[in-house]
């Protein structure tokens, strides 16, 4: 069962997560609190400012022809008002109510920002639609386009929405100063609004000869100073933490205090980029748009601490070159990384028009500022995101060993990447259940395959969907009914406790990840989230037949089973008994594949049903669409396995 969040029962749950630093920290940050409440902090004057962070000449020139023309007609699509957050289209963005939600209707109350029930949608709305805007990738954008264009009509648009913002949200008031990850990722975004401003006549005036913006860019920064993300929950939120205020530290370092938050945020971004990173370069969270977030963040803090001469600890860079060899290694032959845990569409820097590729976009960074290596995937189209960055990195690689070849296993994440002739990509998972002790953004998914055919999802991985609001929609998108797995006698194989909350892990191990097999690669293995029972499951990528077979063992008690297969939306499926005839389209070619079900189960396809939610497919943060699932009902037969073979046509 899935408590709501914010009720007595899950702050109960969340509490038995916390450990004793952990528990001390947030009652000092409750008092504190409650000290500002009633004294808040006072900015100190500030005289002389100047903003000395600029691009170098000629770096805006250096923007491919083709990006260009995709900032511009986004930036116009702005200007106009008109955008879409999460599935949402607004057309109120030429003068938006900052605090207003699009999808409810609703607008969230005043009042000191730690009173707010953020959580809460009957209250405030739904809260990733009022925060997403308030992150101010839309001003970059439109800053970006005067950077390129030199049409101060963008530039004047920023500085009217930046002072409707500062007037609309005074420090400490409202459900923009509830959430850390906000405030820097804000912070982040006014820097480099002022950096493509630099030359507009009105840039100094709009922030460092602004009283009001001095104060807004100060509070931010004392309060992420004051709250960060700890213990439990210092996952990426830490690091857009950490990367925005050392960020603002070293562009806007011109407070008494910039010098200590520069220190103490370039020291809490190297522990939490390590933290949040394994070994081999994938993201502990095990979420593949957490890995593009954390990575884009610190590609943009290690570009400020050059341009203001501020020393990096090598083991900054190493782990951000490590995550991009890791990226180029486990995506599909059209650049998509794995769709597994959660995904909330978050972006670190946004400075790209609609239609660029956020994942070509990273791993020509990674080129520019790395250098790609023989095995990297071919990287084809522009942005403008790399060229803005490399102008800014002084400093390349750091001299330690790269892969010689494509890794195809990474051990420590416990993910397995098995490849196949014609752009069959197979991604296995037996790797931990997410990320410190709450897990917040793991799905119950041990032992799931995702299959792709030339980048589309023909055994999918359905994605996300939604976090606050919609609680029955959370338990199916995050359940393993909703993944590729088995299930057994109808529950999850690991508790959740809230919507980013598992109070109890499957613990899984990979027994046999051999992806360079002449011929034939093979995966293998189990979890014990079903305890006393074992799941085993083991994968065969045969090259010659172009055949997957999937077979799973439960070893233990007689028990229920269900089994589930999630087809891609783009696939059609015709089941006739335990047979399926999957079709789809391909760049207007016709394809095909046979899946051969375990015939100990009965079969049923389901597709776009809502009580309950099965069969369906999420894009991206806050859409779905209908898509078929196959689910096998029936019971474990003892050590008999139940054989899954899938087999490409033509």
């Amino acid at each position: 069962m899935t408590v709501s969040s914010g009720s007595p029962g899950w702050y109960l749950r969340r509490l038995s997560r916390m450990g004793p630093r952990e528990v001390g920290g947030r009652v000092a940050d409750t008092a504190r609190r409650r000290r500002w409440r009633s004294a808040p902090p006072a900015c100190p004057d500030v005289t002389g400012a100047r903003f000395t962070a600029v691009l170098p000449a000629g770096a805006a020139a250096a923007v491919p022809p083709d990006a260009v023309k995709r900032l511009v007609a986004e930036a116009d699509r702005l200007m106009a008002g008109h955008a879409e957050y999460f599935g949402v289209a607004r057309d109120d963005l030429a003068d938006p109510d900052w605090w207003y939600d699009p999808k409810t209707g609703r607008r969230a109350p005043d009042g000191y920002a730690f009173d707010v029930p953020y959580r809460d949608e009957e209250a405030v709305g739904d809260v990733k639609q009022i925060w997403e805007l308030s992150r101010h990738h839309h001003l970059t954008v439109l800053a970006a386009a005067y950077a390129v264009t030199g049409n101060e009509r963008y530039a004047e648009r920023v500085a009217e929405h930046l002072r409707s913002w500062w007037a609309a949200n005074a420090p400490l008031r409202g459900v923009h100063w509830t959430s850390g990850i906000e405030l820097g990722i804000r912070l982040l975004s006014w820097v480099w609004v002022r950096r493509l401003l630099d030359g507009w006549p009105g840039a100094a005036g709009l922030f460092e000869d602004n009283p009001v913006a001095l104060r807004q860019i100060w509070h931010h920064q004392r309060w992420l100073a004051a709250f960060p993300s700890r213990g439990s929950s210092a996952n990426n939120h830490a690091v857009a933490e950490a990367a925005g205020q050392f960020a603002a530290a070293c562009a806007f370092g011109w407070f008494p205090s910039s010098a200590r938050w520069r220190a103490d945020a370039l020291r809490s971004l190297d522990q939490h980029l390590r933290s949040n990173t394994f070994g081999s370069g994938l993201n502990r969270e095990l979420a593949s748009e957490y890995h593009g977030l954390v990575l884009e963040l610190g590609l943009a803090a290690v570009a400020e601490a050059d341009t203001a001469g501020v020393p990096v600890p090598a083991t900054v860079r190493l782990v951000l070159l490590r995550m991009t060899d890791a990226l180029a290694a486990v995506v599909d032959d059209r650049l998509r990384p794995p769709r597994q845990g959660d995904a909330d569409d978050g972006h670190g820097l946004v400075v790209d028009g609609a239609g660029t590729d956020r994942w070509a976009s990273l791993l020509a960074t990674g080129d520019a500022l790395f250098g790609r290596l023989g095995w990297w995937p071919e990287v084809t189209g522009a942005d403008v995101r790399t060229p803005l960055l490399a102008a800014l990195v002084r400093h390349t690689a750091p001299a330690v060993a790269r892969p010689a070849s494509r890794p195809a296993h990474f051990a420590d994440a416990g993910m397995t990447i098995l490849r196949g002739p014609d752009g069959v990509w197979c991604r296995c998972d037996g790797g931990p259940h997410g990320f410190l002790s709450i897990a917040a953004h793991a799905h119950a998914d041990a032992l799931s395959v995702e299959v792709r055919h030339d980048g589309v999802d023909v055994l999918a991985d359905p994605g996300t969907y939604c976090y606050h609001g919609q609680p029955g929609w959370r338990r199916y998108f995050r359940s393993t009914l909703g993944h590729n797995t088995l299930e057994l006698d109808g529950a999850d194989q690991s508790v959740s406790g809230g919507p980013f909350l598992w109070t109890r892990h499957a613990r899984s191990r990979v027994l046999v990840a051999d992806a360079s097999g002449e011929g034939v690669a093979r995966w293998c293995g189990e979890h014990d989230g079903y305890r006393p029972s074992v799941h085993r499951r083991r994968v065969e990528l045969a090259a010659a037949s172009r055949e997957l077979r999937v077979v799973d063992e439960v070893r233990g008690p007689r028990r229920a089973v269900r089994l589930a297969f999630h087809l891609g939306p783009a696939v059609t499926a015709d089941l006739t008994g335990n047979r399926a005839l999957l079709t789809w389209t391909r760049d207007g070619e016709d394809r095909s594949a046979v899946l051969d079900l375990p015939a100990q189960l009965s079969w049923r396809a389901h597709r776009g049903e809502s009580d309950p939610p099965l069969g369906w497919y999420s894009p991206g943060f806050g859409r779905r669409e209908p898509a078929t699932t196959l689910v096998g009902t029936g019971f474990t037969v003892g050590t008999q396995g139940f054989t899954t073979v899938l087999g490409f046509q033509g």
